[in-house]
């Protein structure tokens, strides 16, 4: 039986509404830890002055705490007594009576080897590490924990020589040393402003993989990955994947890296998967280590992506960071737009477009028709770490790509370079990002910020008609989004559709629309800003057919597409998610016709295998495996005399005035006919 005491006040949410900006910020920290067997000793001294735009101009200072002892402080080098401040319950500590700007000392002791929570500073693996964000710091010192508070860090770290050989921290080295035989330091300097969720310590017996990397201004940038003995020879390709990033970024958008030394550290005990902390990422082993031994594709494919990723925080992350734990997506969404790009540049774009709509649908559609459905910016939470998900990454990511296939790629150049011009060492909005993306451009995105803030995936439909008098074909599009909790009434979304009319020999037909005075050749883009529109291609030679939501420039689902027409896609499509995505749908359609014909008991469509002894046995026209009889390697299928058994002809797709699915090897022979 749970027992609750009925004296425990419930959780509070925090409302995205009740944001007030800090009565107080802090410019300076300057952390000095003195780490030991038993316990850690913090001295934290925090310039602080008072923000001139906070609502209270006599506020009291608050600062967050949590898990931690306190054992001095003081106001300008002046000791505090118990009566000139408050600890509270929840473990805050309150000032009432300071100046407008002062220099405060705090002494606290932390117990790291006891730290079970992982948030904060903590010991695994016989590793001094950090992991602050959302609300770490809190539980290292006392501090106004929230994103919009950013300061220069300064931290030195002791400890003992031979068990630690190694200290890092935040920024660039700038002294170490000797305190004695058994004990040294080392002394870093961040000179970049950050949110203390970005503050990172880590001190161990690790071994560096070094490397250099020139950026495009001709500074030298020490890089280096930090493991454990042993794991050295495991990190050739998240060193290439790190410099690939590097270079990428200042190709594509110009941002060159700020700091004199980059590192990683990967260690397996590492809570969480990645951590962008200024100049000090820390990893899980597992998006660093490969070796082709033991190492899929994937493996390679996700480092690459997690390495770069973390990098581009950077800039979209730590120079420019979130004003609130609301803003997220803002961070995270641009960010996993811009890996997304950076993988796809390395590879096929195309395939990495269609995984990345895979793992959209198989993650976050669900996530958005259930009871946990949120926008992409909530308006509540009891705790920001229920935040971290797929509605927030991944449909974030396609918020930023639908603003991308608006703009064009130079148009969101501009964009993105105003956004950082304007907010370098900020802690800003998304309605900042969306008012640069549309100030650099001149256009209006007001209509756009409704993907933010609703919930739930809209629901897309189409009808046509072809005027033959006219040559003229309209294209009537209507919009739903479904009601999610919270939300029963919805506004219509703006909703990019790219798109693209074939002819019927399959070639690509240039389009235009009745109000334009010219053709255009290929995919273009139609904006669906209305519950229902109607647009009107003329000038055209022969009924088209619509290939729709090419590259999937929309998080959509596009109903009720007529059979024929997806075969018909299937085949001649030349943009390759949409024919990757009919031929898909037309295979799934036949695959459910084929489960519906046998639970019905029907006979299996013409064209079907038939039993072959020792091969196939059928019940109601669905195969079982029967391997008493193994045929010889080598031996043809009986359904198609040409294609030889074995590895060589495993699986097949055809797609004509039917459709087939064909697998036969030497135990299987199995084939769906749609009719």
């Amino acid at each position: 039986m749970l027992d609750i005491s009925p004296d425990t006040a419930p959780p509070q949410p925090v409302r995205l509404a009740d944001y007030r900006p800090p009565a107080f910020f802090i410019d300076t920290v300057d952390l000095a830890f003195e780490l030991g067997a038993a316990d850690t000793r913090v001295k934290s001294r925090l310039g602080i002055r008072r923000n001139p735009a906070a609502a209270e101009h006599g506020a009291a200072l608050h600062l967050d705490g949590e898990a931690l002892e306190l054992v001095s402080l003081a106001l300008d080098g002046e000791p505090l007594g118990a009566n000139r401040y408050q600890l509270q319950p929840e473990g805050r500590l309150t000032l009432a009576d300071v100046p407008d700007a002062f220099t405060l000392d705090v002494e606290t002791r932390i117990a790291p080897q006891s730290n079970t929570a992982l948030s904060g500073l903590y010991t695994s693996g016989g590793n001094f590490c950090t992991q602050c964000e959302p609300e770490g710091f809190r539980r290292i010192t006392y501090f106004i924990d929230r994103p919009d508070v950013m300061a220069r860090y300064t931290t030195t770290i002791t400890a003992d020589k031979q068990r630690y050989p190694v200290l890092l921290a935040n920024g660039n080295p700038v002294a170490r040393g000797d305190n004695d035989a058994r004990r040294h330091w080392a002394k870093w300097v961040d000179p970049h402003p950050k949110p203390s969720y970005l503050f990172a310590l880590v001190a161990g017996d690790l071994l560096a993989v070094e490397d250099r990397f020139t950026t495009r201004s001709g500074k030298e940038v020490a890089l280096a990955i930090w493991v454990r003995r042993g794991d050295e020879d495991k990190c050739g390709h998240a060193m290439a994947s790190l410099k690939k990033a590097m270079r990428w970024d200042e190709e594509v958008f110009g941002l060159e890296y700020d700091l004199d030394v980059f590192n990683i550290v990967a260690v397996s005990d590492f809570n969480m998967g990645a951590m962008e902390n200024k100049g000090l990422n820390i990893f899980n082993t597992r998006y660093v280590l490969a070796k082709p031994e033991t190492a899929t594709d994937t493996d390679y494919q996700n480092i690459e992506s997690v390495i770069a990723h973390e990098y581009f925080h950077n800039w979209t992350g730590n120079r420019v960071t979130c004003r609130d734990w609301f803003q997220l997506s803002l961070k995270e969404g641009l960010t996993v737009f811009r890996d997304q790009e950076f993988a796809a540049d390395q590879g096929s774009r195309a395939v990495k477009r269609i995984g990345d709509v895979r793992t959209l649908r198989a993650m976050q559609f669900p996530e958005d028709d259930g009871p946990l459905a949120h926008p992409v910016r909530p308006d509540s939470y009891i705790r920001i770490d229920n935040f971290y998900t797929p509605t927030v990454y991944n449909k974030g990511a396609e918020l930023v790509r639908m603003i991308h296939t608006l703009l064009g790629r130079e148009g969101f150049r501009r964009g993105m370079d105003l956004y950082i011009r304007r907010h370098d060492n900020q802690a800003v909005t998304i309605e900042d990002f969306v008012a640069a993306m549309q100030d650099a451009n001149g256009v209006d995105l007001g209509q756009f910020k409704r993907w933010y803030e609703q919930a739930g995936t809209p629901e897309i439909t189409v009808e046509d008609r072809w005027d033959k008098t006219t040559k003229s074909y309209e294209l009537s599009i209507a919009q739903r989004v479904p009601p999610t909790p919270g939300q029963a009434a919805k506004l219509p979304m703006p909703i990019p559709l790219a798109i693209g009319l074939l002819g019927p020999d399959g070639a690509e037909l240039p389009t235009r629309l009745e109000e334009e005075a010219e053709h255009r050749e290929g995919t273009r883009v139609v904006a669906l800003t209305e519950a229902s529109q109607c647009f009107r291609f003329v000038d055209l030679p022969a009924p088209p057919v619509p290939s729709l939501l090419r590259g999937f420039s929309a998080p959509v689902k596009l109903q009720e597409i007529p059979l024929e027409r997806l075969k018909f896609l299937a085949i001649n499509d030349p943009e390759p998610f949409a024919r990757w995505e009919a031929g898909q749908q037309v295979a799934t359609r036949a695959l459910l016709d084929a489960i519906r014909a046998r639970r019905s008991g029907a006979a299996p469509h013409p064209g079907r295998c038939r039993p072959r002894p020792g091969l196939c046995r059928r019940g109601s026209g669905t195969a079982q495996r029967d391997i008493s009889r193994r045929p010889a390697r080598g031996r043809r299928c009986r359904r198609d005399p040409r294609r030889p058994r074995g590895r060589a002809g495993r699986g097949r797709l055809r797609i004509g005035d039917g459709v087939r699915l064909d697998l036969c090897d030497a135990r299987r022979c199995r084939s769906i006919s749609d009719r």
